[in-house]
């Protein structure tokens, strides 16, 4: 691939350069910059620098280091958009993010496709370099412990993992579980029978494995057992064999329940647990599971934790913030419960 020439001219101010990126292939350089250059602009927003397109040109000025990875993310992009890729306006973003934490690394491999290949509905790919090393972590471990906040895909890239080792025959059958903990409504109250009364519970695995593979083939695998989602509650008693297992809000088992699944796992088969601390719907006096097992497990050969942060919120970017803003509620009540708490002391 012929890459992009590069002029280097510097600016008036030492602190400050200017360069151009010369591109060799029009239409491609079209893509790169979105529609209405909102890529470009999405480039300018992210890193505090202009950025302006003139036929197969780009010309970047701002700060030196913030005008070296402008550079660096658009010549990449424009690489990964020549290999047969689209680059949409979230990819802009998350690859400014990327090179940002880490100038060397290879977005290429980052974007590696994780499903297509093997029959999938759709493309599924990292985001960023926290869903990559995910990905790798599920590989490289038979037990593999995701925490971090909604909207970081750390279910549905356990999902899609799972689904192409099935499809890959490296496993015979997937169990998707969860628990069904009662968050504000109780279960014998809900109508019809127990499976209907669970059935709201495992939708949101539903919904992930209805948007990899056809609906049909969903019902013919589930018919066959060959997929399978189920309470946790069921999972008790049985030696799970030849399998890809997800334990999904796994925030919500007892230290019991967790023991009890992590046990169930058997030969030839890999485990894959997922949840978000901050969202723990036991009673107050319980300890989360899932906040034990990390606590127990970390460091036990087999076992690999990933801990995801809501920089690697791949959702709407409302969502970063609004996770913001509840951790800054949270922190600033706890602080103020610990200084009501010594107010109250020296009243005693």
């Amino acid at each position: 691939m012929k890459q992009p020439s590069l002029e280097w001219t510097l600016g008036e101010a030492a602190t400050s350069i200017r360069h151009v990126l010369t591109f060799d292939d029009n239409l491609t350089a079209a893509e790169l910059y979105g529609d209405g250059e909102r890529n470009l602009r999405t480039v300018s927003r992210e890193l505090g620098v202009e950025a302006h397109a003139r036929g197969n040109e780009v010309r970047l000025s701002g700060p030196e280091a913030s005008v070296e990875i402008a550079r660096n993310v658009l010549q990449q992009l424009y690489g990964v958009i020549q290999s047969g890729r689209r680059v949409h306006q979230r990819d802009v973003r998350s690859a400014v993010s990327m090179v940002n934490q880490k100038p060397d690394v290879k977005l290429d491999d980052v974007y590696q496709d994780v499903l297509s290949h093997v029959g999938a509905r759709r493309m599924i790919r990292a985001k960023n370099l926290s869903q990559r090393s995910y990905i790798e972590l599920i590989r490289q471990h038979d037990v593999a412990i995701a925490v971090g906040p909604a909207g970081t895909g750390k279910t549905y890239l356990a999902m899609a993992m799972a689904i192409a080792a099935l499809n890959q025959k490296e496993v015979s059958r997937v169990i998707l579980t969860r628990p069904a903990v009662e968050a504000g409504e109780r279960l014998g109250f809900l109508p019809g029978d127990l499976t209907d009364k669970v059935d709201p519970y495992m939708r949101p695995l539903y919904d992930a494995l209805h948007d990899m593979m056809d609906f049909e083939r969903v019902q013919r695998l589930t018919e066959r057992g060959v997929i399978e989602v189920a309470p946790l509650a069921f999972m008790r008693g049985r030696t799970l064999n030849d399998a890809f297992v997800i334990l999904d809000e796994a925030q919500n088992t007892t230290g019991e329940q967790m023991k009890m699944f992590l046990t169930r796992l058997g030969f030839g088969s890999k485990a894959v647990i997922t949840g978000d601390v901050t969202q723990v719907d036991l009673p107050a006096a319980t300890e989360s599971g899932l906040v034990e097992a990390q606590r127990v497990l970390t460091g036990v050969e087999g076992i690999g934790v990933m801990r995801f942060s809501r920089r690697d919120v791949v959702r709407h970017p409302l969502v970063q913030s609004i996770i913001e803003a509840y951790e800054s509620r949270g922190t600033a009540s706890r602080h103020h419960q610990a200084g009501k708490g010594k107010e109250d002391s020296r009243e005693a």
